[in-house]
């Protein structure tokens, strides 16, 4: 049988995990020698956090899990932040960390704390390796995991058991995909169907588990027929295209109040797959009916939203229905609702001759390949990436907004490139959350990734500055560095290529995309027009 670390890479190779992502420790290296020997891929980070980020991203791109990993205390507490991310954005994980051998367990032991007290509000379960149960705990995480709603499982690694043989096992099997959520009631179905035709004016709400359920073709088609306008949360982005004659914006994020205009004037909120861990529907929502189609019930205030109805069940099926339908009597204006998405995208266009976040998005676009990928860190910038990033497709446009963790774009890119390598890849982030991941430079050198890192350098945390402005603070404690600190050329061998106007900036994104190797360029932009494209009032 082998060993325990053996048995449970094996097992994972066999449900079809690829990529592994952590910092070592002396009783991991019995795991990293059964990698090596199983071709499951150890990518070597420089913060555990960042080897959640990754593992959460490479879910997204593939529908299968990836492993991070840290050792006992310290590195499983920097990997939490990576755990709680994928908790937060719906993403599939296996969380390792090294534990205490079982007969310390309760002890005084350096470095340890109680791991398992601290990923169970974090994960969907966390449990401890057995010898002999590995096929058993590690089939029963990836089942857990990717269960709906998907998110991390741990599993405590004792430290004394990686060497020890296993004792049993089961026969092998590839990761089954979750069964498809049974369909909804009849009666549900049925009342859906009746307050869906008598409404005028329905607005379809469509949340990130919409794209798990590979709705967008029913939505789009459901809007076309039924003449209903569609509103995305920021991580739905490319469920329906920007360029759809009903499409109508990205809830709270940049020119939020412009795409208000129109979900204020509904009388019925279609909610498709919409998670409140993006935004509670208190915080938009007007005191409308609301029709919930998820797998799960919808999380609002009933005493304030007392007409909420819940269609719980599989979420493509409760869309065939409203499709066959016949086409309700539509009181929106097609031509009105078009021309007011026309002048939003109007309005985040750059003014001629500027190079502010506008400039440098619109010019990044451009060069970037539609069907390229692009991961966005937190920040600014990250509200008005949600309202103007054109992202034809699902998972073409990578963020973080369950948990907003700043530091996800960089590891996000990395591992979009890993899984994803015949794809261009660029990140955009600020240079708040770059001084955060900067050491994954070398990751990115040393696996020779062409990842393009585009370092929005305003020197301040820009978003904490306009928050402050808003509430009528004096500004303080958001500068990062002064306007005088130098470039550097070199960051851990990755070349910087400073761009202080928009045309330097597309030279320099050119040369950057031909390079076989990453490369950062630092975009020297005006800040000053975030504040009045982000944090309107809008309810």
């Amino acid at each position: 049988m082998g060993t325990v670390a053996e048995q449970l890479v094996k097992r994972l190779r066999e449900k079809g995990v690829r990529y592994a992502f952590g910092v070592p420790s002396g009783s991991w290296l019995y795991y990293m020698e059964a990698m090596r020997k199983e071709g499951l891929d150890f990518v070597l980070v420089s913060n555990e956090a960042s080897g959640g980020f990754m593992a959460d991203v490479c879910a997204r791109l593939t529908g299968i899990p990836a492993v991070c990993y840290g050792t006992v205390g310290p590195g499983a507490t920097n990997l939490s932040t990576g755990v709680v991310g994928a908790l937060l954005d719906r993403s599939p994980m296996i969380a390792l960390t090294s534990e205490p051998p079982e007969k310390m367990i309760g002890r005084t032991v350096q470095m340890a704390i109680d791991q398992q007290a601290m990923f169970r509000p974090l994960t969907k379960s966390s449990t401890r390796l057995a010898i002999e149960r590995v096929d058993q705990i590690v089939d029963q995480a990836m089942r857990i995991a990717t269960a709906e709603v998907p998110g991390p499982v741990h599993i405590g690694l004792p430290e004394d058991i990686g060497a020890l043989e296993a004792i049993s096992s089961s026969p092998a099997g590839r990761l089954i995909p979750p069964a498809r959520p049974a369909a909804a009631d009849e009666a549900s179905l049925a009342a859906m169907e009746k307050i869906f035709s008598s409404a005028r004016r329905p607005v379809l709400a469509v949340g990130i588990s919409a794209g798990r359920s590979k709705a967008g073709a029913a939505i789009a088609r459901i809007a076309e027929k039924h003449r209903v306008p569609v509103v995305l949360t920021p991580m739905a982005k490319g469920i329906i295209s920007e360029d759809h004659p009903w499409y109508a914006g990205v809830l709270f994020h940049a020119l939020s109040d412009k795409v208000a205009e129109t979900h204020r004037q509904a009388d019925l909120v279609v909610s498709v797959g919409y998670d409140p861990v993006e935004f509670n529907f208190e915080d938009w929502m007007p005191k409308v009916p609301l029709l919930h189609l998820d797998t799960t019930e919808a999380d609002i205030d009933r005493s304030l939203y007392r007409h909420a109805y819940d269609v719980i069940g599989d979420i493509p099926t409760s869309l065939e229905r409203l499709e066959a339908l016949p086409a309700i009597d539509s009181a929106w204006d097609g031509q009105a609702l078009a021309e007011r998405t026309r002048k939003m995208f109007e309005q985040l266009a750059p003014p001629p001759g500027s190079f502010g976040p506008r400039a440098a998005l619109a010019i990044l676009r451009e060069i970037l390949p539609q069907d390229g990928i692009m991961a966005c860190d937190v920040g600014a910038h990250t509200h008005l990436i949600g309202q103007t990033w054109q992202t034809p497709a699902p998972g073409l446009q990578l963020m973080t907004n369950g948990c907003s963790s700043m530091g996800f774009g960089v590891p996000a890119a990395i591992a979009a490139k890993l899984c994803r390598p015949d794809k261009k890849v660029a990140c955009v982030t600020g240079d708040g959350s770059f001084l955060m991941m900067a050491g994954e430079m070398a990751v990115a050198r040393r696996r020779k990734l062409p990842i393009v890192f585009v370092v929005f350098a305003d020197q301040k945390l820009e978003l904490i500055r306009l928050k402050q402005e808003r509430k009528g603070f004096p500004t303080g404690a958001t500068l990062l560095h002064d306007e005088d600190c130098p470039t550097a050329n070199y960051v851990f061998g990755v070349p910087v290529v400073r761009a202080d106007s928009a045309e330097q900036y597309r030279e320099a994104l050119r040369k950057a995309f031909a390079a076989e190797g990453p490369v950062i360029v630092e975009a020297r932009i005006d800040a000053s027009e975030y504040d009045s494209l982000i944090l309107r009032k809008h309810k």
